[in-house]
């Protein structure tokens, strides 16, 4: 599916063109009738001979109504660009052509309009300086084709020419995340709010789950529509006609953009491109009340020049940009930029990084998923994908990673790890990355949560500590001169149990277990501390804490001034 939008200088025919194509007329206000003005979008299809559905955006001429212009192109494949030829080309003629160069716009026909009341030579004329001035842009080998509405003189040629242009025109591409930049909202009797767009970079469904931004407010898709019919799923590049549960019609505006908010990330600040129109008469600079136009809305945005302190008309350049509200974005977003104070279209270009970190005296922006990677060393990359578009494969478990830093990161591990000595480096104290790239080490191991040399002696095996412990299970020695990192170490493995301060042998705590047991046959009823304290030959310093265990792992349960038997009680 493709959808074309007119453009052209004011009154020069597109909506009477677009009725004589498609018999609807996109004026819908009755100012619009009463002053044969357009002055906001319209929409019309239709089919042409080869079958092929066409959606049409009708888009004001006037210079007044620019902005509304902004909104229904900046989504479409291609362009019916409309000179008449009783006027010839006009200002708003080159702004609209120079507003399509900047969104990237690559496809159009030419309709040379109202050759009816105009004579051979004017015709010719006009036609002669079509050529001349869209020479060097994208409709220089675009066929120019003389039309006349009311009498249907050409329309079967421009027919056929929009044939071949949609034939031409690239076919939008499914990436699985769509977003649908909403250029109208209002509430359809029986059915609740419906918001039209243009829908890019996914499909759409009925029941599917979506966000409005910037907003946020959840919605559901209830049925789609598309050239007055419905349809159980869209594809990208239809014209859609969405109802949507969960919000009213007054909470939506042209501008606000359809999404699956956790697959976009929402820019508040980008870097971009910036190419300023040769026909400015000043420099461009950060000074200014710069508006951004991208989708369909108008944004006024704060801007700074990356490098020099202002670009001269022709250039190109780079820039950030600060943005009112967050918008989900991706490199290759393109857009126009007018500066209101003049009331004139600076320039334009393609978002590039939709998530600066460097600073913008650093910045050095472009299209390069390597260069995000590199900027942050490693990323998740769901992440990337959010951030560039991209889909890749992990390079370190769900992280794509600079191999740079990689390199880096495996030698500070080695240099770590020779430091650490025969315990080698607990695990748990690096960061999420470096215990991935742990893996990576090719002469060292991991093992019970410690990253080892791969030729270590582990240095605690037969602890002597451990031997004490063991020799007077019920009256531990206290940990003096025990290295306390080999003391946590031998509790994080289980070797040695604390227990209010209370370093046991892990055989101590069995050997108690079995004691209650044995103290519970001779009185059912229940032992007292005093009883256990006897039994096992200490003091009530080590016999509370062993028994306060007990409790705590199910062996015993406490009952007034008694141990009973609980679920994990042994054997005798």
């Amino acid at each position: 599916m493709h959808v074309v939008a007119t453009a052209g200088h004011v009154d020069h025919g597109k909506s009477t063109l677009v009725e004589a194509l498609t018999g609807t007329d996109p004026d819908r206000f009755a100012e619009e009738k009463a002053r044969g003005l357009t002055i906001d979008l319209g929409f019309a299809t239709t089919t042409l001979p080869s079958g092929a559905p066409l959606s049409l955006v009708d888009v004001p001429g006037h210079v007044r109504f620019l902005k509304n212009m902004l909104a229904g192109v900046g989504a479409v494949d291609a362009c019916l660009f409309v000179v008449a030829a009783t006027e010839g080309w006009k200002p708003q003629s080159e702004e609209h052509l120079r507003i399509l160069e900047l969104l990237g716009i690559r496809h159009g026909v030419v309709a040379l309009t109202k050759v009816g009341p105009a004579d051979d030579d004017l015709v010719e004329l006009a036609h002669l300086e079509v050529e001349e001035r869209v020479a060097d842009t994208f409709l220089a080998d675009a066929p120019v084709v003389c039309t006349d509405a009311p009498t249907g003189v050409g329309l079967d040629e421009l027919r056929a020419a929009l044939d071949d242009l949609l034939a031409a025109a690239p076919t939008a591409v499914d990436h699985g995340r769509p977003r649908l930049w909403i250029d109208r909202s209002f509430s359809a009797r029986g059915a609740g709010t419906v918001v039209t767009g243009t829908l890019a970079s996914g499909s759409l469904a009925v029941d599917d789950e979506l966000s409005v931004h910037p907003s946020g407010v959840p919605v559901r898709v209830r049925s789609l529509e598309n050239h007055h019919a419905g349809h159980e799923r869209l594809p990208p590049g239809s014209r859609c006609a969405v109802n949507l549960v969960g919000v009213a019609h007054d909470e939506v505006v042209r501008g606000d953009v359809l999404v699956r908010t956790d697959q976009w990330h929402h820019a508040s600040v980008v870097d971009a491109s910036l190419r300023v129109l040769d026909r400015l008469d000043h420099p461009v600079s950060r000074r200014g009340a710069h508006v951004l136009y991208l989708g369909s809305g108008e944004h006024p945005v704060r801007m700074r020049i990356l490098g020099p302190d202002a670009l001269e008309p022709g250039a190109e350049g780079l820039v950030r940009i600060h943005l009112p509200r967050p918008l989900p974005l991706l490199p290759g977003d393109r857009f126009v930029l007018r500066e209101s104070g003049r009331a004139e279209t600076v320039g334009g270009g393609e978002v590039l990084d939709v998530d600066p970190v460097e600073r913008a005296s650093r910045a050095a922006p472009n299209r390069s998923v390597d260069r995000v990677v590199r900027e942050r060393g490693w990323i998740d990359v769901g992440d990337l994908e959010r951030l560039t578009g991209e889909r890749r494969d992990p390079d370190l478990g769900g992280w794509a990673v600079d191999p740079e830093i990689l390199h880096r990161t495996l030698e500070e591990l080695r240099s770590a790890l020779d430091e650490a000595g025969p315990m080698g480096l607990d695990l748990a104290s690096l960061d999420p990355f470096r215990r991935a790239a742990a893996d990576l080490l090719g002469d060292a191991v991991v093992d019970a949560g410690r990253l080892l040399p791969d030729d270590a002696v582990d240095p605690l095996a037969d602890h002597p500590f451990v031997a004490a412990l063991a020799a007077t299970p019920f009256v531990p020695p206290d940990p003096d001169g025990v290295d306390r990192g080999e003391l946590r170490e031998l509790v994080r493995r289980g070797d040695v149990v604390e227990v209010e301060g209370i370093f046991y042998a892990k055989s101590a705590i069995a050997e108690a277990g079995r004691l209650a047991a044995r103290l519970l046959a001779e009185a059912p009823d229940g032992f007292t501390v005093s009883a256990f304290r006897e039994a096992a030959g200490n003091t009530r310093k080590h016999a509370m804490p062993l028994l306060s265990h007990l409790d705590g792992t199910g062996v015993t349960r406490r009952r007034g001034d008694v141990r009973i038997a609980g679920p994990r009680l042994p054997a005798a």
